[in-house]
């Protein structure tokens, strides 16, 4: 009876065993597919700031406030390219899209202080309190903010993801990367560890779930598309479905 018992404990074990690599080798998998798909995603659609085509707006993804309420040095270099861009022509317009699920907690306004303080002028900084994911960021410029193409602005680590999600709800976007600070390698190594879990969350959203982000009623930045050089190429959208 001990013998059967320990045989049967054995087999157990070994199942287990075996289930636990099958489900690791299938989440990697997953994990490396998708990084794959929305890195060369990315890699087609990534500019410098100079070679980036003109697009009537610039997206700026909240990255995080100090404790003192200000813009942390990832989100400093975000605007401080947006602005390059704008200087340069390249777009009109920058919306500034963060999270400001508390009184206390305020990206769009810190975003935006920031930028005044670069020189953009008031009247074309846009700012979207409800952009609490990069999800909800790409998902409101097209169903709120009426935005059919758009300037991608954010760092390296982060950009094939952002460009995958506006693309494929419904933003016809390029992309720049923030690059005008160097960063720590630690933090490096973290922000694009935390890159793998995000991306496959963001395969799901798009692909399966559908989320629906906080809306409500549409503020468009520009009454109508602007013609010409503004007009969208390949724009996929399926935002409503």
């Amino acid at each position: 009876m001990v013998k059967q018992t320990v045989k049967v404990a054995a087999n157990l074990l070994r199942a287990a065993f075996k289930l636990f690599w099958l489900l690791f080798l299938g989440g990697m998998s997953l994990v490396v597919l998708s990084k794959l798909v929305t890195g060369i995603y990315g890699w087609v659609r990534t500019y410098s700031e100079s070679s980036v085509p003109p697009r009537s707006v610039a997206i700026v993804f909240g990255a995080g406030l100090t404790r003192s309420g200000g813009a942390t040095a990832v989100l400093r270099d975000r605007i401080q390219t947006a602005a390059n861009l704008y200087f340069a022509g390249k777009v009109e317009k920058l919306l500034m899209s963060g999270d400001n699920s508390t009184i206390e907690y305020n990206e769009p306004a810190a975003m935006r202080e920031y930028a005044l303080s670069l020189g953009i002028p008031d009247k074309d900084i846009v700012l979207d309190y409800a952009g609490r994911r990069t999800y909800d960021t790409c998902y409101r410029a097209r169903e709120i903010f009426g935005i059919e193409n758009a300037i991608l602005v954010t760092q390296q680590f982060h950009l094939p993801r952002a460009l995958y999600l506006c693309n494929m709800l419904g933003v016809d976007g390029v992309g720049v990367a923030a690059n005008n600070y160097n960063y720590r390698r630690m933090s490096l190594l973290y922000w694009n560890m935390r890159e793998l879990a995000a991306t496959v969350t963001a395969l799901v959203d798009v692909h399966v779930t559908r989320p629906l982000p906080i809306l409500g009623q549409p503020e468009p930045i520009f009454e109508v598309q602007r013609p010409g050089q503004f007009s969208p190429t390949n724009s996929t959208d399926d935002s409503s479905s």
